[in-house]
């Protein structure tokens, strides 16, 4: 299993698998083929579904210098590479026009990519254990948390990156908190997060503290609708999860900053978990891969900083994810705008439900988070292709605009 900061990706939105990967994936190429006198890029499944929306066309122009460089991109929605629904081929042409380079890439959710027949350049796995029964009964054998676990495997250095990532995220809720209008896009949607934060601030106790979570994470995820600077957790489409829940117990509670880079690692292990096992690409496995692990994170988080034990941090995880199974993900015009931005804000509030909920138990609970993550794979792999950012089922189905 690979380091927690290939979860943690700090970049601009609106999608990790649509825009932050092929971005990645054509700069690639750029450096692999500089002197191609032209390029060709062919989108499929998935990409080239929502990827209009999603503004994948744009990160490939970006990552290609398409205001220097003659690019083609050609879509091909209806044929799936078989080894993931976001598959993409890049060819280079000298001028002649003979092919010069070559490579399919598969974007595979939160910003990672793989390159065909390239397996061994990828990151290496640094920790021995991926199931969480393993790693939950070696913390309960040494005394230690989960966080002392990510800290052991990956060495204090790694809270040098949880800074820069913990930095992001509260920048993101606070540029979507002083953001108003219309996102980008055909829905004229209207950003909600700053009247979200006023109407809050009004009330008192309870539903102020909820009002508070709410704006919070539509901030972030407002911030990623309009292409903003977010951090995947575990992708760009639920980044407002966790943020949301973090920010919130931060300026509600005043932990210290160690503590809340604690709560980080924690909830990175969890998504980790699910990244090996399972998926985190809403493409793969609809939007329990992304919102409901961001919402398994956000509760392993808040369970963490309010003195959870190891067994309570799992069930509340657990649960997380559990009560998102089957969520599909129907993109309505292929932006990440309907339902998403909404679902994050519902997904935080849900986290900190879990929290409390694990924190009246002693931990013990039938279904391991392992069995959960198994099951969430299956469910993910029976939904139809109309409900796996496609944008062809589902809320997004023959949607008419405002």
């Amino acid at each position: 299993m690979k380091s927690i900061k290939e979860i943690y990706k700090i970049g601009k939105g609106p999608s990790s698998s649509h825009t932050m990967g092929p971005l990645r994936a054509a700069t690639i190429f750029l450096q692999r083929n500089p002197e191609a006198k032209r390029y060709e890029v062919t989108l499929f499944g998935s990409l080239a579904a929502t990827g209009k929306g999603h503004l994948t066309d744009q990160a490939v122009l970006e990552g290609l210098r398409g205001d220097k460089n003659e690019v083609e991109i050609i879509w091909k929605a209806d044929v799936e590479l078989p080894r993931h629904p976001n598959g993409m081929t890049f060819r280079s042409f000298d001028e002649e026009g003979n092919v010069t380079g070559e490579m399919t890439v598969y974007s595979v959710g939160g910003g990672a990519i793989e390159i065909e027949g390239e397996e061994e350049t990828a990151s290496p796995d640094i920790y021995s254990m991926t199931k969480m029964t393993d790693i939950l009964n070696y913390c309960r054998r040494h005394g230690l948390s989960f966080w002392e676990y990510v800290e052991q495997t990956e060495g204090p250095e790694i809270y040098d990156y949880l800074r820069d990532v913990w930095i992001a995220m509260k920048e993101s809720v606070e540029n979507g908190l002083s953001h108003e209008g219309r996102l980008p896009g055909p829905l004229n949607l209207r950003r909600k997060a700053a009247s979200y934060h006023v109407k809050a601030c009004g009330y008192r106790d309870n539903l102020r503290s909820r009002g508070l979570v709410f704006a919070y994470a539509l901030a972030a995820s407002e911030e990623n609708a309009g292409g903003g600077r977010i951090v995947t957790a575990p992708t760009c489409g639920s980044c407002g999860v966790l943020p949301g829940v973090l920010y919130h117990i931060w300026k509600s509670r005043n932990f210290p900053e160690i503590h809340i880079l604690h709560a980080l690692a924690t909830a990175a292990l969890f998504g980790n978990i699910v990244k090996e096992n399972a998926s985190i690409s809403g493409a793969e496995v609809g939007c329990q891969g992304e919102v409901g692990v961001a919402c398994a994170m956000a509760a392993a988080a808040a369970s963490q900083l309010f003195g959870g034990s190891v067994a309570q941090i799992e069930y509340a995880a657990e649960m997380g994810l559990e009560h998102h199974l089957g969520m599909t993900c129907d993109p309505v015009c292929g932006l990440v705008q309907i339902p998403c931005i909404e679902r994050n804000a519902y997904a935080a509030a849900r986290a900190l439900d879990a929290n409390i909920y694990s924190n009246f138990t002693d931990g013990s609970h039938r279904v391991s988070f392992d069995k959960l993550v198994k099951v969430m794979k299956e469910t993910g792999k029976d939904l139809p292709s109309l409900y796996r950012e496609t944008g062809a089922g589902g809320l997004a189905k023959d949607y008419e605009q405002m």
